[in-house]
């Protein structure tokens, strides 16, 4: 058994719902810390130990040990990713504006930052479950992906269009040779 998946276990067994789509997210983006880069290899980003410290008390109160944000000092993030920005754009469409949905905001960009799938980087079972998740959660923004596009390009293609970028666009999706690779099905591949 991975490190990995040894933390993924712990969260789970130390969960109060380990069923819950939500716990399920929180579980696997905090076991898969380590496969992101620094500084996204932290269990969310952007979040301190004290927000820390209230997931882990509402989601996985059986933990025996705490969850830190990392060094003492604060994160320093790339100024050429898009980490801020996708952060902003969660924010913007949350469905409440409450403590839980900020904290998946934050951990849906932080998953952004890997290099698979965005279901994968959140450690969830299924595209399935992270579409639940963002109709749940972000239901103005899943409104917008009505075609169904995979969730980072969505997002990605959402940022261009708020800056204002027509480079992001694509004028006619259905006659694109890339058509299969941003909608319809995920098997297990990366993005």
């Amino acid at each position: 058994m991975s490190v990995t998946e040894a933390g993924y276990v712990e969260l789970i067994e130390a969960a109060r719902h380990p069923q819950n789509t939500v716990t399920l997210a929180f579980a696997g983006l905090i076991a898969l810390a380590p496969q992101r880069p620094a500084p996204y290899d932290v269990p969310i980003a952007a979040l301190d130990d004290r927000a820390l410290a209230a997931i882990r008390e509402c989601y996985f109160p059986g933990l025996a040990c705490a969850l830190k944000a990392g060094s003492g000092s604060p994160r320093v993030f790339n100024k050429f990713d898009e980490f801020e920005d996708l952060l902003a754009l969660l924010i913007d469409y949350r469905t409440e504006p409450d403590l839980e949905s900020t904290w998946l905001a934050h951990a849906i960009a932080t998953a952004c930052m890997g290099a698979n799938h965005l279901w994968q980087d959140m450690g969830l079972p299924s595209r399935s479950a992270l579409s639940w998740l963002i109709s749940h959660h972000f239901s103005g923004l899943a409104a917008r992906n009505s075609g169904d596009m995979k969730w980072k390009k969505f997002f990605y293609r959402q940022l261009c269009e708020r800056q204002g970028m027509q480079a992001c666009a694509v004028p006619s999706c259905g006659e694109c040779a890339d058509y299969l690779h941003c909608f319809g099905p995920e098997e297990g591949t990366p993005s």
